[in-house]
């Protein structure tokens, strides 16, 4: 499984379906999405999970019904949002972060739900018992992103030879990388300039803020950072801030594996979590040359993309 640095046929005779796991109340399945961000015509989010579910066989509108719900990156209204698709009765249910699978899980025991954790370590959250046998209903993803914070921050340092200070975005959901956070930037030599969101509308004051007083950003992982990706890279062209962000699109094509095996009838507790494996390290080398920034070609040769 792949992930970047910057997630059935209805039974015919109800009394021979074994378990709730594999009871279908319709010809077509739901899939509901509960997501943390606004709507977003054209979401690549959107377009990776479509393709993802294309590649095991499943088709929007064909034989599964996507059936989506979006906080608007309101976190409070996720346990609305929950109940909504409990009720509708959807077969499966993915929660794209933490606070959505949290919320999933307060509002079903018996519906299965796909994570994918991020910043939170599902175990230690209370969101599964164990990677390998994770209990209750809930399965899918962890991507180890708290153990490789430190990582991101060595690696921007080399991308950018001289780099010395870096100014890092971050909110309440994120907050707990920052102790980790600062013990690298120590061991590597670099000042952190730490601005705290309160609110999207603070984004502009944070770039602004970062202009001049640092040379670089890293962006830590949040779901209203991820609800304000296209407008935090428009800030950063507009700023001319380098920028270090954490991508999430392509976990989606393993998440469609669990959604797979959760329609054709296994159970959330027989699917052990799944942790990642590789990273995909991206460059923008076309943003980077308009920013006319330099960018270590030790770095280039190691990247998996990179954008000309």
């Amino acid at each position: 499984m792949i992930q970047p640095l910057h997630l059935v046929v209805a039974a015919l005779i109800f009394a021979i379906v074994p378990t709730a796991w594999t009871q279908q109340r319709a010809s077509v399945p739901m899939l509901g999405v509960l997501r943390t961000s606004s709507f977003v015509a054209n979401d690549p989010s959107t377009e990776a999970l479509n393709r993802a579910l294309r590649e095991v066989g499943y088709v929007e509108g064909q034989n599964i019904k996507l059936v989506r719900r979006f906080a608007e990156g309101q976190l409070d209204r996720l346990p609305q949002l929950a109940q909504d698709l409990v009720q509708l009765k959807v077969a499966v249910i993915l929660a794209p972060n933490h606070a959505a699978a949290r919320a999933a899980t307060q509002a079903t025991a018996t519906i299965p739900i796909v994570m994918v954790a991020y910043d939170h370590d599902p175990v230690a959250s209370g969101l599964i018992q164990s990677l390998r046998r994770p209990g209750g209903n809930v399965t899918g993803i962890f991507s180890l992103q708290p153990e490789l914070i430190g990582k991101r921050l060595e690696l921007l340092k080399e991308t950018l030879p001289g780099l010395s200070r870096v100014a890092v975005l971050y909110d309440a959901n994120s907050k707990r990388s920052l102790e980790e956070l600062e013990a690298a930037g120590r061991s590597l030599g670099l000042q952190l300039q730490l601005l705290e969101l309160q609110s999207p509308d603070r984004l502009p004051a944070a770039f602004k803020s970062a202009r001049g007083k640092a040379d670089a950003a890293m962006i830590l992982y949040s779901p209203m950072i991820y609800a304000e990706r296209t407008r935090i890279a428009a800030l950063a062209l507009k700023t001319g801030l380098p920028t270090m962000t954490q991508e999430r699109d392509a976990v989606l094509s393993r998440v469609a594996y669990f959604i797979d095996r959760l329609l054709k009838g296994a159970s959330p507790d027989s699917l052990p979590v799944e942790q990642a494996s590789k990273f995909k390290l991206s460059i923008n080398l076309k943003t980077a040359t308009g920013l006319k920034l330099t960018i270590a070609q030790s770095v280039l040769l190691r990247a998996d993309e990179v954008i000309r």
